[in-house]
């Protein structure tokens, strides 16, 4: 800051000299005591000058008594889960009140390495949205699958040196850690040597390997799921992000929970949230509204999503409504039932009733696209040869990331190969890996995602993200895959040799170059396919439920191109299980 700028601020605030913008006669939400205050809120050079009193501006607007918040904060959100680019992400959040993330790009670093870091950051700047970036901290996020590249620690330094991330995002191998890997160790000393917070990922973990995991210097979490688990972390120091994402509904559990003693230890999070569930619900201000709907105080709920995030990720210069801070303000009706009217950021308007009010620009996206790249694919791959008739199978758990291991029983031919049976709700899963033409193709079961005809892929498999497809039949499965090569990404259903619904994803394999309405639209006619010509459940997200089966970071059990996972035990498990 300059010293012309830092005197212009002390004298606007002390009425010496007049402000840019004044928003007059609202009720400031005072983060910091948990009250509410009356009068102006002056602004200069895009910081809040003073508040509470009379003040002149350049330009003034009146409330009329509406309240004014801080700028809404996610401590932990991942952009290409929306399917659209960061751009278009702002333009969706900002109206809601949202002015700052902390995202983790491990999406597009795992397809395409730091120069998928570099798009990101390059495209942020297209937004008005502070679009903040941690350091992806597990590329690949497991030693038992490809991805697209693998980040070292030594890769790591140069990052973090140069402010491209503010730390070390989720740190999802909480086995390495707990363990105290050397790998992971040097990965760790990384951050902790350059004074960088780190972020956490330990689902279902407890005890003495809890303990160990935050010794390690990880500082939050947002993988609970349990009021259990949210007390033992923050008991332990941690920071716990209540989620709420497209699938992921951990919220109104784990409000029950927080208490006036610990809520400021809790923040909001979305994690996982695709645009049309933007469009259709909102961000942080549906966690916000679900809040009070679960009779919490209004005013805390702000705060898990203001004070609370800025404090735990270390964002000193915003989270509330005081002088020297950024004037980044949300402006709405009713405490009770909070509806953005008005977004300021910078102390400047750039959402008005719901609509985005900049100027729209978008980064060149060549860096990034041409990312599935399959040499040696052939359907004989796609045969699963079982040597018993009880198999393990992934079994879909509704509004988680989480999944059961089932044991059930299968029919095979004479060969041994797997048939499937309409009458039983398991069908065949099959990872293609899609970076290094490595021609890895690994087959598992899928209990109760609910697919009764054709099948279905994408080329979101979380972490790594190579192809993930789901089927009743080879031949229509090959063709799922075949057509997701050719369209270089994305969405792709198939029923009796047809493609009969799709959505290209070219960026990376992970986002769409449209706006987040069309993908939404896109989306709707995918759900509708899905459900109506395959017969998957109501209940599932067609897209993002598949996308997590791969996910050998979260229990219980996964499909990755190299094998089954068990996640509670960090191994490979065989599909067929032997009869006693």
């Amino acid at each position: 800051m300059k010293k012309s700028e830092l005197t212009k601020l002390i004298n606007v605030a002390a009425g010496r000299e007049v402000a840019d913008l004044v928003l007059k006669n609202g009720k400031i939400i005072d983060v910091y005591q948990g009250s509410i205050l009356h009068g102006d809120v002056a602004i200069i050079d895009g910081k809040i000058a003073g508040i509470g009193e009379a003040y002149e501006g350049k330009e003034t607007v009146d409330l009329e008594g509406k309240y004014i918040a801080p700028g809404f904060i996610d401590p932990h959100i991942h952009v290409e889960s929306s399917y659209v680019t960061p751009e278009e992400f702002g333009r969706l959040l900002v109206p809601h009140g949202t002015t700052t993330v902390m995202a983790d790009p491990h999406e597009i670093v795992n397809v395409a390495g730091l120069k998928g870091l570099d798009y990101m950051i390059e495209a942020a700047k297209h937004t008005a949205l502070d679009i903040q970036y941690m350091l992806p901290s597990c590329v690949p996020a497991t030693n038992m699958e490809n991805a697209g590249a693998v980040l070292t620690a030594s890769d790591m330094v140069a990052p973090l040196e140069e402010g491209k991330a503010a730390g070390l995002a989720e740190f999802m191998d909480f086995p390495g850690v707990i363990q105290a890997q050397d790998s992971v160790i040097d990965k760790l000393l990384v951050a902790r040597n350059l004074n960088k917070r780190i972020d956490g990922h330990s689902p279902m973990v407890s005890g003495k390997e809890l303990n160990a995991y935050v010794a390690a210097g990880v500082e939050n979490d947002h993988e609970c799921s349990t009021v259990e688990e949210l007390q033992a972390r923050i008991s332990r120091g941690m920071y716990v992000f209540l989620r709420e994402g497209t699938i992921t509904h951990n919220l109104r559990t784990l409000l029950k929970g927080v208490t006036p003693q610990n809520a400021h230890r809790c923040c909001l999070c979305g994690d996982d949230v695709q645009a049309k569930t933007i469009l259709e619900k909102g961000h942080l201000d549906n966690s916000i509204r679900i809040c009070i709907e679960e009779n919490m105080d209004s005013i805390t709920a702000i705060q898990m999503a203001t004070i609370n995030t800025a404090t735990c990720c270390q964002l000193h210069d915003r989270g509330a409504v005081a002088p020297g801070l950024r004037a980044d303000l949300v402006i709405f009706q009713d405490l009770d039932n909070l509806v953005v009217e008005q977004t300021y950021i910078n102390g400047e308007l750039v959402a008005n009733q719901g609509e985005y009010v900049l100027p729209y620009t978008k980064a060149v996206t060549s860096s990034v696209q041409s990312s599935v790249h399959i040499g040696d694919f052939s359907i004989e791959k796609l045969r699963l040869q079982l040597t018993s008739n009880k198999a393990r199978a992934i079994q879909y758990v509704p509004t988680e990331a989480l999944t059961n291991e089932a044991i059930v029983e299968v029919e095979r031919d004479e060969t041994g190969e797997f048939i499937y049976n309409p009458a039983k709700p398991v069908a065949k899963i099959a990872v293609v890996e899609r970076h290094n033409n490595t021609g890895n193709v690994f087959v598992g079961l899928f209990k109760d995602y609910g697919i009764q005809r054709g099948a279905i892929g994408i080329s979101i498999a979380h972490d790594s993200h190579n192809l993930i497809v789901t089927g009743t039949n080879d031949a229509d499965m090959a063709i799922v895959i075949e057509n997701l090569k050719q369209q270089d990404g994305g969405v792709v259903l198939v029923n009796n040799g047809e493609v009969i619904s799709r959505m290209a994803l070219p960026v990376g394999g992970l986002m769409s170059n449209l706006s987040g309405e069309e993908v939404a639209a896109e989306q709707t006619i995918v759900n509708k396919a899905a459900r109506e010509v395959l017969g998957i459940s109501d209940d599932v997200d067609p897209i993002m439920t598949l996308g997590f089966m791969s996910l050998a970071v979260i229990p219980t059990l996964k499909i990755t191109d190299m094998g089954l996972v068990d996640v509670t035990k960090f191994e490979f498990v065989p599909v067929s299980v032997e009869e006693n």
